[in-house]
């Protein structure tokens, strides 16, 4: 079998958007029409590392890598950009942000042997970026400290982005203990909406609550985003445990007490699912 290359692939969706003979759905396609899929993409291969299927992720990384791909030939397309003002950006970029690697700018320079604390490498990130959007703001639009946090991440991970952003102004609790108090202080408001009975104050203090936990997850150095992955990972092995238990007594779902299923859900927990 063929081993094919990036330029095959470029090559390929050049046939795929060829405005006579390419592919219907292929050519009706625009950037935003594609953002979904993109999405998508991403989360399957989020989903398969998780899954530590690794037998699939080559595949899965293959299909996030196509829409890039895709992006690059309507870009090319547009006379906006191509394949390869995307890799040369890049790798700008990376080089512009890892002084500690590339000391004096370039590709070829190197670091010298003495050691580079995550901390410090943390601070140049930071400082690096700033200017970055500094810069972006000169040529475009002065910019806020939040502004260009993409507002169609997953909220959790916008959550934790924007707080992390908010910190490094010096807009953050100095402890995690202070984090879990005002977790207690936003319950006891989410319990008086609901004693109250106002659905919106509810969803407003319930998100103001998740939004406080998101920030211990931060200040804890647990990715929120991951850690309810894992939790609704859990939560369908061990009610799958329980649906097993279901059907093998022969009995309707609703002629089971909750006290029973828990019983169920208590030996999955046990079995260590």
């Amino acid at each position: 079998m063929s081993e094919y290359s990036v330029n095959d692939l470029l090559y390929l969706m050049s046939r795929l958007r060829d405005p006579e003979l390419g592919c219907p759905w292929d050519q009706k396609q625009d950037f935003a029409s594609i953002v979904p899929h993109t999405i998508e993409e991403a989360y399957e291969v989020a989903d398969t590392i998780a899954r530590e299927d690794w037998q699939h992720l080559n595949d899965e990384l293959g299909d996030l890598l196509f829409q890039v791909i895709f992006y690059a030939q309507m870009g090319q397309e547009q006379a906006r950009f191509d394949f390869s003002t995307i890799v040369s950006n890049l790798v700008s970029k990376l080089i512009r942000r890892h002084p500690h690697v590339f000391p004096e700018g370039t590709l070829e320079s190197k670091r010298s042997a003495a050691e580079v604390s995550e901390a410090e490498i943390k601070r140049n990130w930071e400082r690096i970026k700033q200017q970055e959007r500094e810069a972006k703001g000169l040529e475009e639009q002065p910019t806020r400290v939040l502004d260009d946090i993409p507002r169609t991440l997953p909220a959790l991970s916008r959550a934790a982005k924007l707080q992390k952003r908010a910190a490094s102004v010096g807009f953050d609790w100095d402890q995690a203990d202070q984090v879990l108090d005002k977790i207690e202080e936003e319950l006891a408001e989410l319990r008086q909406a609901i004693r109250e009975g106002d659905r919106a104050a509810v969803a407003d203090e319930m998100g103001d609550m998740i939004f406080a936990q998101v920030n211990l997850a931060r200040h804890l150095g647990v990715d929120p985003e991951e850690a309810v992955r894992g939790t609704n990972q859990k939560f369908e092995r061990r009610f799958g445990y329980v649906e097993e238990q279901v059907t093998a007594s022969g009995r309707e779902w609703q002629s089971f007490t909750l006290a029973e299923l828990d019983q169920f859900w208590d030996q999955a927990k046990a079995l260590g699912l």
